[in-house]
């Protein structure tokens, strides 16, 4: 056909849950590559075999679309840095240093998300972007829990938690850049050894 072929709709009707899931992950896809300003929703419906109106049936708008998107990310890595340590019910109490070197392991296999999350985190930097507020408050959580956990090994734990905070983002940036050249949990582990130097183990 001249043109090309128009987009296959998938008249399939999958169960709720599984279509959300399947918009979530295109448009994690659509958003690491082209950044949300750059995400068309219909491009979203074009991967998941909808219509606009039916992707907006799912996710209300397209602001409800990128919070979709940061909260199931947040929630599967949450899972997974518990059961990692071990603690699938609450993390009071897990070792500092354990649990960062867990969070960096788990980005490290996952450079998908991590550019995803990196290029929002930027682009929200604009009070009138939709995930503005959200990462704000996501910033606030980290420093306090990695604040809470370090009040057991330095009389400045704030200090410390933004230090970890601020090196890990940094160190994640360098290695989205040369992914090649930048082993991440490697240089993670050299820069923990200062940030922790003469600390209780």
């Amino acid at each position: 056909m001249a043109g090309g072929e128009p987009p296959r709709r998938d008249r399939s009707r999958l169960p709720a849950a599984r279509r959300r899931r399947q918009i979530v992950e295109v448009t994690t896809r659509l958003i690491a590559e082209r950044g949300f300003r750059g995400l068309s929703m219909q491009d979203v419906a074009d991967g998941c075999g909808l219509t606009v109106p039916g992707l907006l049936h799912h996710v209300g708008s397209k602001d409800g679309l990128l919070v979709a998107v940061l909260e199931h990310r947040d929630a599967e890595d949450a899972r997974t840095l518990a059961a990692e340590l071990g603690r699938p019910d609450d993390l009071a109490g897990v070792d500092l240093r354990r649990m960062c070197s867990a969070l960096v392991r788990r980005n490290a296999s996952q450079p998908e998300i991590v550019r995803l999350f990196t290029v929002l985190q930027a682009e929200s930097l604009a009070p009138s972007h939709p995930a503005h507020d959200y990462f704000a408050a996501r910033q606030d959580r980290t420093v306090a829990v990695f604040t809470d956990l370090a009040k057991d090994v330095t009389d400045t734990p704030g200090s410390l938690a933004r230090q970890i905070t601020a090196m890990m983002d940094g160190l994640q940036t360098q290695w989205l850049r040369s992914p090649g050249t930048t082993d991440l949990v490697r240089e993670w582990e050299a820069a923990a050894g200062s940030l922790f130097a003469g600390l209780p183990a």
